[in-house]
């Protein structure tokens, strides 16, 4: 049968329900017990009456004899029904009136727990309640990508561990919470629409405000908006939400995904690496209750202290790339020998970071990267050792930068100068090199304290998970498609 066939059919019982006076899509259930109580406290609920509601995944009618298989969030339990001589109450269905129900319908049951003859936990009732009559059948098997990306809905009931990767999701932002909220942060939710977007190389998204009648960037990152409020006096702050990037899609990269970032003043990189490896050890052990991992061909193990490599060093060492005194044929015949598709016509830091990649793709970990150049590093504090280099720090894992922090930038001055090399960029037709923001320069002449941020983005949640993106977003951003 064509989908529009089951469909139909439905709508035929809908009209029989609604004829016999049945409430199709009542307001209200009644539900006093979830399923996985009934289940996993069996011997305390055996013999007590008990409302339970949830979705219909499987019925089986044997003559007066119905089985139905109920799920909630929490479980499943089998519905035992037998046929009975009484009228139906009104609004209830009986077992003659199975043939109105289908899989996918939600009801309520009222009824015994006990077990069946064959020994499986069950709720013994003469009647159900009918909450949402469903009318499309849920598929046996779910498979397509496409499919499953625009009908998630679909997804997370035919494919439960879909459901239980978000549950994941969550337990994973919970923790970064309880971990910065356990050592002083407070969590302070800051704009999404800016004037001018920056703390990123990254090209925003653009909107109009009809109120003001003037042009907004999503944010693409959380960094500017949170060291105003270190200026403003706060000490430790931190935000969790979305951020926009109007940049490809691929198994590392979604335009609109949820990040972290956090900033603590009287703080330097040093103790940035310290706490933020202790905080995304904790925060796996709380997700996922372990601290090794595979991930594609990397076995991982977190438990150790994490070693410190130069970036300058790397480069070197790998592909005898001179980063202070970079020979740009040199860096473009490296990429284009190892296959990387990029503008060739890009700066100079940019083309640097491409070769970087090709390291990073190759390495296990976990260690830190750190002393990133300056021209890579616009809000970076420099090096006090060398003033060619910034306090920045990266860990490496899995191939994968899970994250990003330096001691910041505060004086007003350098930043403005690095500020306004950045926009001669933007102005020469890079559209991901940072914005002059005057506002941000004006606060710093105010004065900011020294300070280390950090951010990461639910890409670690992926990289760990083992999973692409959009596997692990709830609803992933798809070509409009009627």
């Amino acid at each position: 049968m064509l989908l529009e066939d089951y469909r139909n059919e439905r709508l035929k019982k809908l009209d029989e329900l609604n004829a016999r006076g049945i409430e199709t899509y009542p307001a209200k259930s009644f539900r006093n017990t979830k399923i996985s109580e009934v289940v996993n406290h069996f011997d305390e609920k055996n013999g007590q009456e008990v409302t339970i509601a949830g979705r219909i995944v499987a019925i089986r009618s044997f003559g007066k004899l119905v089985f139905i298989k109920l799920r909630d969030y929490f479980g499943e339990v089998q519905i035992f029904m037998k046929a009975v001589s009484e009228d139906t109450p009104a609004g209830l269905l009986g077992a003659k009136d199975v043939k109105l129900l289908d899989m996918g319908d939600f009801i309520e049951v009222t009824g015994t727990v006990g077990k069946s003859q064959t020994g499986e936990i069950s709720v013994f009732s003469d009647y159900v309640r009918l909450l949402t009559k469903s009318l499309r059948p849920l598929p046996e098997k779910f498979t397509n990508k496409e499919e499953r990306y625009r009908r998630r809905y679909v997804d997370m009931n035919v494919n439960p561990e879909v459901r239980e990767r978000l549950v994941r999701r969550s337990r994973f932002w919970q923790a970064t919470r309880d971990f910065m909220n356990k050592h002083g942060y407070i969590e302070i939710n800051i704009p999404v629409l800016e004037h001018t977007t920056g703390g990123a190389d990254a090209t925003p998204f653009t909107t109009h405000m009809d109120a003001l009648d003037e042009d907004f960037y999503l944010r693409i990152s959380h960094e500017l908006p949170l060291k105003r409020l270190l200026g403003g006096g706060f000490e430790k702050v931190y935000d969790i939400g979305p951020r926009f990037r109007n940049e490809g899609i691929d198994d590392e990269h979604l335009p609109e995904h949820i990040a972290f970032e956090a900033y603590s003043a009287y703080e330097n990189y040093e103790d940035g690496m310290k706490f933020y490896e202790e905080m995304i050890k904790y925060v796996a052990r709380e997700t996922w209750g372990t601290l090794q991992f595979h991930v594609g061909e990397f076995d991982i193990d977190l438990d150790q202290e994490w070693p410190r490599y130069k970036y300058a060093d790397l480069l070197r060492e790998r592909f005898g790339v001179d980063v202070f005194n970079p020979d740009r044929g040199q860096i473009i015949r490296i990429l284009k020998e190892n296959g990387v598709e990029t503008n060739f016509d890009a700066t100079t830091p940019h083309l640097i970071d491409h070769v970087w990649k090709l390291i990073r793709k190759t390495s296990a970990g976990p260690y830190w990267v750190i002393e990133e150049p300056l021209s890579l590093s616009p809000l970076a504090k420099k090096s006090s050792e060398n003033p060619l280099v910034t306090e920045r720090f990266h860990p490496v894992i899995a191939g994968t930068e899970m994250g990003n922090g330096f001691s910041e930038l505060n004086d007003p001055i350098d930043q403005l100068a690095r500020f306004e090399e950045q926009q001669a960029a933007r102005d020469a037709g890079d559209d991901e090199a940072q914005m002059l923001d005057r506002d941000f320069v004006e606060m710093l002449e105010y004065g900011m304290p020294p300070a280390c941020g950090w951010g990461n983005s639910e890409r670690n949640f992926w990289l760990l998970e083992g999973v692409p993106g959009r596997e692990a977003v709830p609803f992933p951003t798809m070509k409009s498609e009627k």
